[in-house]
């Protein structure tokens, strides 16, 4: 399980776009956005390509 902080989500879409972004990286079984905490929990997948999907969707984000 990965755990990553998320820099620059203000709204609910904002949490639909990472959420959609994780779990389309290869190897991710599930993907949970707080935004509240401004934290993701993912199962599955490669940290650092998580980090690539997150920031692709214009939101910065590193190993929590």
């Amino acid at each position: 399980m990965h755990t990553l902080k998320i820099d620059g989500m203000t709204c609910g879409h904002c949490v639909m776009h990472v959420k959609e972004a994780l779990l389309a990286v290869e190897g991710v079984t599930a993907a949970n956005v707080d935004l509240q905490t401004g934290t993701a929990t993912v199962q599955g997948g490669d940290a650092q390509a998580l980090i690539r999907a997150v920031e692709s969707e214009g939101y910065s984000a590193h190993q929590a």
